[in-house]
């Protein structure tokens, strides 16, 4: 484990953390000092920060934490050919249930539950066109016609059968692939903050790459404050961000204020790859195959990072009117979110939001529904 001395105000290339300065009115005991840590865990940087007066305590909790988050990468990795997912694709097909771990079928159930919600625009038995679209991106060349539509045949949610008394998954045509990516991140966050509140640590803060889950606040603030990162325009030609943002509807950067609440975001700013003239994400729309031709950034405020995570990824696919009524929808009347998106090959970068996130800004005025 590497061990932070200095105290950390940037966490990865999506959201820049830093401890409001807002006083609360009851002050608690000076003597609670911030441990930060970091570590690689699910091929992406796990970041903790916690609150405490005993600096053993602290490691000791960052160290039960980071054991946590491995293991669920040994349940839910697509890489890992040993992990329980890969096992189970294995193993499973039509008339051969198998009986998986409390955790697996726990994300299993709130993935179908997701997909259901977002007619399709989640799905975790996207893997056969994940795997597909991953090598296309290496070799910067189109799948063809045929082949997508061989893997499109084993992907939907309805071909997943979940057993809730034997705790067993029955994936019901043979090749199937489930892929994780969307929301197994966040929901290790979760059990994260869980294992260090477990230690006696509430006031904490995990950030899995830009998966955050708040705890309570610093003991000398009522939040956390977390900063977007703006979606920048393109240049004409440019497969990358502009340095130019003066155009740009979006050049102020929202900051919220988080309190036991978990934040994510979805996005292609710094993941795509452009194929016979044309853009894509490296997010795969699952009724396609291919990669999303819409530039966007999607960040939803949820009560955990599982949902956060999974609905992020969701509305990255279903665009930004869609993606606002499903928010604005009474299913998910206790979630907000944050739109950026370019439309076609606009460069201009513009944003929506649900009503409700105005309540989280510490600028309201930064948000232009």
């Amino acid at each position: 484990m590497n061990r932070l001395t200095r105290q950390i105000v940037s966490f990865g290339c999506t959201f820049f953390i830093a401890v409001s300065a807002l006083s609360q009115a009851d002050s608690e005991d000076c003597s609670l000092r911030r441990f930060d840590f970091e570590q690689v865990e699910m091929g992406v940087i796990f970041r903790l920060s916690v609150y405490g007066s005993d600096s053993d305590l602290a490691n000791k909790a960052a160290e039960a934490a980071y054991a946590r988050v491995h293991e669920l990468n040994g349940i839910f990795s697509d890489y890992q050919g040993s992990s329980e997912v890969r096992r189970l694709c294995d193993a499973s097909g039509p008339g051969r249930p198998v009986k998986v771990s409390k955790e697996l079928f726990t994300v299993l159930e709130a993935s179908l539950r997701l997909s259901a919600e977002t007619a399709g625009a989640f799905d975790v038995t996207v893997g056969p066109l994940t795997k597909l679209w991953r090598r296309a991106r290496r070799r910067e060349v189109i799948p063809e016609p045929q082949r997508l539509a061989a893997e499109r045949k084993l992907v939907g949610s309805e071909l997943v059968r979940l057993d809730a008394k034997s705790s067993s998954v029955e994936l019901l045509r043979e090749g199937m692939r489930l892929d994780f990516g969307g929301i197994a991140k966040g929901f290790a966050a979760d059990e994260a903050l869980r294992v260090l509140r477990d230690h006696g640590l509430n006031r904490a803060l995990v950030d899995a790459s830009g998966d955050i889950v708040a705890g309570d606040p610093p003991p000398d603030a009522c939040f956390w404050v977390v900063s977007i990162e703006a979606l920048r325009p393109r240049s004409a030609g440019q497969n990358s961000p502009a340095a130019d943002d003066q155009d740009s509807d979006t050049a102020a950067i929202p900051r919220l204020k988080l309190c036991n609440e978990a934040v994510a975001t979805s996005g292609d700013a710094y993941q795509s790859v452009v194929i016979d003239g044309r853009r894509f994400s490296h997010i795969v729309d699952p009724k396609t195959g291919l990669g999303l031709n819409q530039r966007s950034s999607v960040t939803i405020i949820a009560r955990s990072g599982m949902m956060a995570d999974g609905l992020a990824s969701a509305v990255s696919v279903l665009g930004p009117d869609a993606g606002i009524r499903l928010l604005n929808d009474s299913e998910h009347c206790e979630t907000e979110g944050y739109i950026m998106f370019a439309k076609g090959e606009s460069a201009k970068v513009r944003s929506a939001s649900t009503l409700g996130l105005k309540k989280f800004l510490i600028a309201p005025e930064f948000v232009r529904p």
